[in-house]
């Protein structure tokens, strides 16, 4: 009997293309919403779009000297989409937050007159809250303080600032630059208020596209929506996306709803996953709508796997490598258990994948704040970089006894060997960057574990590299002087602090992380990628957090009060956010999958996924080790 799931047609999604293509008309654009689940092609969709339009229109857009604008999520996508379209210049590609800088940077008076009235509002409602505080001592008290008085700061010195600047890829420190935030909360208000920014928009792109439009901030995705409306008849907004794969809280949660005279092309097919994960990912969401996937007639069964493990008391290291050799057993694939690790553990939280790499001391105190946050995860931070591109490859250099590695290394960075300096200084300066040098190495011989602020000190002492300026305050001969120079949260402050006391070697672990190019993941790191082995933690535990709680999407925990009143009221439950967390990771896999549950009931887990048809019976087990 054939697989109703599965389709003999490969090609059966291809009249969504030619609905797109349709909606791409410059003079007569519709806009459109295109559905597109796990593994569907989405980016190919996206590039096949953008490709008609060249061909179509591409004259048009020269001789108007406009561009097709594509907002995409991550600094690699946007390679990745250039790569594909030859890198065309009618082709505007950029991260949300590059694009939104675009828009507003210039509009200094403006953005001065925004600057101002938030941070009068925040610092009134700190004013209010430190007058209410009966207990003067907490820590929580005295980094209100802080706060208050560098807002303070800030605020006193906005009428000095000539330009604000901003950089997406950037930490932001210096006074005259705007956060991540604020940019897009500032670009949101502006298109809503202001026509000419509206104009400005869409006189530069009379097509937008958005990839992964459900997680697009919902301020700065409701007021692209508001231009749409007002300038339906010449200006086209394509959003792409999957509801299901919504896994950030600011996304617009009803998206697609209320878009009346826009198309709405699907894809049915998923090109990427099984037969057997295609129908795992149809039961988790067939709970929250009719979604049914198809899976490709070329595509072999495939295989999952869960495993229950008792939270307390247990050794992850062990349950997981467990697992790695039952998968290699079942499957029969022996590159599960290759010692290069060829499969990808996709985890929660990003901490939890710190643990387990190896870089979680360094990890936990930046990841705490939000302003580093950014930079942190998408391994933009020029502190951070400083570390790992900079100082890393220059110790690895030394360790290995490899000259001509770290001769190169220190004619690009060092400021010692600059033409400048070598022309002023001669020999003199090739032996103050090999007196650096070893004095670098002799740091790494003479401690076992030297911490990151050792390695700064060390470095800006001998000067063999430039410290960022970011960094500088927390060098021993500078200290003191942050709250001159910078404008940051206490916390923010103490947060650099902690991490600088921690083991350097970490930031090999962290740089190839952030990187991609570790067996570690999470859902966040893996939108739109694919791997033959995927290996989910799953642990509540862990992951330290109250969005999220499989124990209750499972079975084993009843829902909290709160959650009764958010389904009642037909708002977001933690099931909801935590059921599109597995849906997301799970459908990375393209062979075989396994699930690794660490929880209170493990027995109690198998029998509810097995009720539910997530499971066979033969499918789950419990690992006791």
């Amino acid at each position: 009997m054939p697989d109703p799931l599965r389709s003999d047609d490969d090609h059966r999604d291809s009249d969504a293309d030619q609905v797109i293509a349709t909606c791409l008309d410059l003079d007569h654009p519709k806009s459109f919403f295109l559905f597109a689940g796990a593994g569907s092609g989405k980016t190919r969709s996206l590039v096949e779009a953008i490709n008609h339009v060249r061909q179509s229109s591409g004259r048009r857009l020269t001789l108007s000297r406009q561009k097709l604008g594509v907002i995409t999520y991550t600094n690699a996508a946007c390679d990745e989409i250039l790569r594909r379209l030859d890198y065309d210049p009618r082709i505007d590609v950029s991260t949300i937050h590059a694009f939104a800088w675009s828009l507003i940077s210039g509009h200094n008076e403006d953005i001065r007159m925004w600057v101002r009235n938030s941070l009068a509002k925040r610092i009134a409602e700190l004013e209010t809250t430190i007058a209410g505080t009966k207990n003067r001592s907490t820590k929580t008290y005295q980094e209100n303080v802080r706060s208050l008085e560098s807002r303070r700061r800030r605020l006193a010195a906005l009428d000095g600032i000539v330009k604000f600047v901003y950089s997406p890829t950037g930490d932001n420190r210096t006074r005259d630059a705007l956060n991540h935030a604020e940019v897009i909360a500032i670009t949101s208000e502006f298109l809503t208020s202001k026509s000419t920014l509206q104009r400005l928009l869409v006189s530069r792109y009379p097509i937008l596209l958005v990839d992964e439009s459900q997680d697009t901030n919902r301020h700065l995705m409701e007021a692209l929506l508001k231009v749409q409306r007002d300038n339906a008849e010449h200006f086209g907004l394509g959003l792409l996306g999957d509801t299901m794969q919504r896994i950030y809280a600011d996304g617009k949660v009803d998206l697609g709803q209320g878009l009346h005279g826009w198309v709405f092309p699907r894809k049915a097919m998923n090109h990427r996953c099984p037969q057997r994960v295609i129908r795992l990912l149809n039961r988790i969401r067939s709970e929250v709508d009719d979604v049914v996937q198809i899976g490709r007639s070329d595509k072999p069964e495939g295989c999952v796997r869960l495993f229950a493990v008792q939270e307390s008391a247990s050794d992850k290291q062990r349950v997981e490598q467990h697992v790695v050799d039952r998968m290699a057993e079942i499957t029969g694939d022996q590159a599960w258990k290759d010692q290069s690790r060829n499969f990808k553990t996709l985890t929660l939280e990003h901490h939890m994948a710190a643990v387990r790499f190896g870089f979680a001391e360094m990890f936990r105190p930046l990841y705490r704040e939000s302003r580093i946050q950014t930079s942190l995860l998408e391994g933009t931070s020029p502190s951070l970089n400083f570390f790992s591109r900079q100082v890393l490859p220059a110790v690895k250099a030394l360790q290995a006894n490899d000259a001509f590695a770290l001769a190169s290394i220190v004619r690009e960075s060092s400021p010692l060997l600059t033409p400048e300096a070598l022309k002023s200084g001669g020999s003199e300066q090739l032996k103050r960057a090999k007196n650096a040098s070893d004095a670098l190495l002799g740091l790494f011989t003479s401690s076992n574990k030297p911490t990151f602020r050792e390695v700064l000190e060390n470095v800006a002492t001998s000067g063999l590299f430039d410290v960022p300026e970011a960094l500088a305050p927390f060098i021993a001969l500078e200290a003191g002087s942050s709250d001159d120079t910078e404008e940051r949260e206490a916390s923010e402050v103490l947060a650099w602090r902690e991490m600088l006391g921690t083991d350097f070697q970490q930031i090999e672990a962290y740089d190839e992380y952030v990187s991609g190019r570790s067996p570690f993941g999470t859902h966040q790191g893996v939108k739109g990628l694919e791997f033959p082995r995927v290996m989910v933690i799953v642990s509540d535990e862990e992951a330290r957090g109250f969005l999220f709680k499989y124990d209750k999407l499972f079975g084993v925990e009843p829902p909290s009060d709160t959650d009764r009143k958010n389904l009642a009221a037909g708002l977001e439950t933690s099931n909801d956010r935590t059921r599109r967390l597995l849906y997301v990771t799970c459908s990375r896999a393209e062979e075989s999958l396994a699930i690794v549950c660490y929880t209170k009931a493990p027995k109690d887990l198998l029998r509810h996924v097995v009720e539910r048809h997530w499971f066979d019976a033969s499918e789950a087990e419990i690992v006791v080790i």
